[in-house]
């Protein structure tokens, strides 16, 4: 019971809760119920329809869609029991979050913390309300797994830089805004030398080339720079501090690819129930496919687990500062996992799940083999499993002096 000393933490979280149901059923349109955010994602433009733009400006007025950035930069201010009230009244009532992508996932949160409080007042709250689009500018054609190697090379110049170099793999950078980018500032030092930089994608010298993927969309490019002009106070951090800030950011993607982001919002959706549509079930209702049964009850005991472990490994480490090491622990087996999903879904259809275009396929059908053979890149991006593999033993498991 609460007393006078102790206030009534859960009445107050009550409160915040009818708040949250309020706030949905004055602003959500019935129309969205079900949908995702496709403004959020790497995968094209789509144009906003008003019952969009108007949930997306009632959540980014609020800071909802950045329910614990600070308040001061266009974030809800929230606790992280509040942050969970607002997610899970938004799943209740259907509502996805409509503020999304690279810079809420891995700039956003790297500039609050290595960003000059200009550039915070200046990025952040774009970010929070959902009006600018982001994209990295980190691998290079000889510079993948070996980051560090990256040679695009930013000239001083006094009150700007100069930048001239080649970065590939960007994701979305053909619809993006701005670019976070880790660029060479000193050829004498391998990591030193590194800086990280925000570009604008409409600068005099800035070319983009989409590049086809196998699954028959572009969301990565390759991103050229010739003589682009970039100011001074677009430096983030010190120079030569870009490998620091740049493998941060990195921990922030990985959280995210994993099931600390992405991979999250599929729990829920059962492979099972799937399988009844497309299978024959038995007497007592159940999937009649023995062998597919056992595959999937033994697929969502794993997935399951992780997923909740990845939320607590998640959870411990913002309570401990931010996101850590860990990262490359929830983005090695996550991705692997969702790899597995992709193809049991594939299983399930039979050859239903093996349609590529033409009626006789639904949209979902389409959809889940296109999302099979993108998924293949999920253990290349972000840094590839080997890389993970290396960082584990030296950073987790402490199996190796690193630098």
């Amino acid at each position: 019971m609460a007393t006078q000393l102790e206030p009534d933490i859960h009445a107050d979280e009550e409160a915040f809760r009818t708040e949250v149901q309020q706030f949905l059923a004055a602003n959500f349109p019935a129309e969205l119920k079900g949908k995702a955010n496709a403004l959020a994602g790497v995968d094209g433009p789509t144009d906003e329809t008003p019952a969009q733009t108007k949930w997306r400006e009632a959540v980014g007025g609020r800071g909802w869609g950045t329910p614990t950035w600070p308040k001061e930069y266009g974030g809800g201010g929230l606790t992280k029991a509040q942050a969970k009230i607002v997610e899970q009244e938004f799943a209740k009532a259907g509502a996805y979050n409509p503020i999304g992508g690279m810079g809420v996932m891995m700039f956003g949160p790297t500039l609050l913390e290595y960003g000059s409080e200009k550039q915070k007042q200046e990025h952040i709250p774009p970010i929070c309300r959902g009006e600018i689009r982001w994209c990295q500018g980190y691998s290079e054609p000889n510079a993948g797994s070996d980051l560090a190697n990256l040679q695009t090379f930013a000239e001083d110049k006094g009150d700007h830089y100069i930048v001239n170099g080649q970065k590939t793999w960007t994701s979305g950078g053909q619809w993006a805004d701005k670019c976070f980018a880790i660029v060479r500032t000193d050829r004498s030092d391998k990591h030193r030398g590194i800086s990280f930089m925000l570009i604008d994608m409409d600068a005099p010298g800035v070319e983009v080339r989409p590049i086809t993927m196998i699954s028959g969309t572009s969301p990565f490019c390759e991103t050229f720079f010739s003589d682009v002009k970039v100011p001074k106070e677009n430096l983030v951090g010190e120079e030569g501090q870009g490998w620091t800030i740049g493998k941060r950011l990195l921990q922030h993607e990985r959280t995210n690819i994993s099931g600390g982001g992405r991979l999250a919002s599929m729990m829920g959706r059962s492979l099972g129930e799937l399988a009844k549509r497309y299978g024959k079930t038995d007497a007592d209702g159940e999937l009649a496919d023995k062998v597919l049964r056992d595959k999937i009850a033994d697929f969502e005991i794993r997935w399951n687990s992780f997923l909740l472990t990845a939320r607590r490994a998640v959870e411990e480490s913002k309570a401990q500062g931010g996101v850590s090491e860990i990262s490359s622990v929830l983005k090695k087996l996550g991705t692997k996992l969702s790899q597995e999903r992709s193809e049991l879904l594939i299983e399930i259809r039979g050859l239903q799940g093996l349609g590529w275009e033409g009626d006789e396929f639904t949209d979902g059908e389409l959809e889940a083999v296109r999302g099979w053979l993108f998924g293949k890149a999920t253990t290349i991006y972000g840094g590839s499993t080997e890389i993970q593999n290396n960082i584990i033993a030296k950073r987790v498991l402490g199996m190796l002096d690193h630098q």
